[in-house]
């Protein structure tokens, strides 16, 4: 392919994950050059991408009006699971094939999940705040052997059945809720198949793991947390929007739930470069122990997730489709064949 039909990929979220040498090796072999920006507003997304054959996207939006104007797009690939910051249906009507990572941080995420959940039900925030003062308290309430307490698990995929796991490994009893979720899947993964207002009221620990959907955003808000344990903890590693965070503030301080372990947000973006405004009530408060959006973090998900992104916008560039479209109904503008 010539220089005047170079393909342009817009790498988006450069300066805070950039672009591995890997990943720009995967690309250049298809004669496709990077275009790199943060993408810190529509405005700007907007511009650098009107004339991109491909997107890959970290944590940035995407939105209707930035999809419209795309003239040559291809494909857009989204850099980990959850597909809920771009319009996939625009994208779809424009015959542009959405792809993700869907088992990218599988076991990250699962991992931080049953860290967070174990700091709770230890009550390590409290106990190194002490330490730091001098004091070995040994009355703590609410410090319970994890084989007498149950665990609701909202949202029963790929990560969901890995928390299912962990959480079995350390005798508690779970709960499942998904629509997907049948009984011969509760039997083999040894789970007990609840509705939402069972894994609610029975839950000592809460961790919701669903996709962002418009009928799952601000699923967990007030009128849910009045149904749970006072004693409940709510663990979220899935999406910050999944819970009303004002709602979830107010809960935490008039003693309707217990604790909450959290690394997930829609209050302030923990991607932005210059840092986040930690003025919501959240971070004001004792019984919140919060890690910055990092459930998904280690060296080696996130260097296999470069690769598999860049391969998958090869493959769609070089007239392959790619493994695992968002949008597989879509019918692209351009030639294109399945892969063998």
């Amino acid at each position: 392919m010539s220089d005047e039909n170079r393909f342009t990929v817009l790498r988006l979220n450069s300066l805070t994950i950039p672009p591995s040498d890997e990943e720009r090796r995967i690309l250049s072999a298809i004669n496709a050059q990077i275009i790199e920006i943060e993408g810190v507003d529509d405005e700007e997304i907007s511009s650098a991408a009107k004339n991109a054959d491909a997107i890959m996207i970290v944590s940035s939006y995407l939105r209707t009006q930035a999809i419209r104007q795309l003239k040559k797009c291809r494909v857009i690939c989204r850099m980990g699971t959850g597909v809920d910051k771009i319009d996939v249906e625009e994208a779809t009507r424009k015959g542009i094939i959405v792809t993700n990572i869907p088992d990218a941080f599988t076991e990250e995420v699962a991992d931080h999940t049953m860290a967070l959940l174990l700091a709770a039900a230890r009550q390590i925030k409290l106990l190194e705040g002490e330490i730091r003062k001098g004091r070995r308290t040994l009355n703590i309430p609410n410090m319970h052997r994890l084989s007498t307490q149950t665990v609701g698990i909202i949202g029963f995929g790929l990560i969901g059945r890995a928390v299912a796991k962990r959480c079995k490994a350390f005798g508690l009893r779970v709960l499942a809720n998904d629509p997907g979720l049948t009984p011969e899947i509760a039997a083999r993964e040894d789970v007990i198949m609840a509705d939402l207002d069972t894994v609610l009221s029975e839950s000592d620990y809460l961790c919701p793991l669903c996709p962002l959907l418009p009928q799952t955003r601000h699923m967990l808000a007030m009128p849910q947390f009045k149904k749970m344990k006072r004693t409940a903890v709510l663990v979220n590693t899935g999406r910050g929007e999944l819970t009303d965070e004002d709602h979830l503030a107010k809960a935490l301080m008039e003693g309707v739930i217990r604790f909450a372990a959290i690394d997930v947000f829609g209050i302030v973006n923990v991607f932005a470069p210059e840092g986040f405004p930690t003025s919501h009530e959240l971070f004001k408060l004792d019984n919140v122990l919060m890690t910055p959006h990092m459930a998904a973090a280690s060296e080696e998900a996130l260097s296999s997730c470069k690769i598999r992104s860049a391969q998958a916008v090869a493959d769609v560039l070089d007239g392959q489709w790619p493994r695992h479209p968002v949008n597989p109904q879509v019918k692209p503008w351009f030639p294109i064949r399945h892969q063998q």
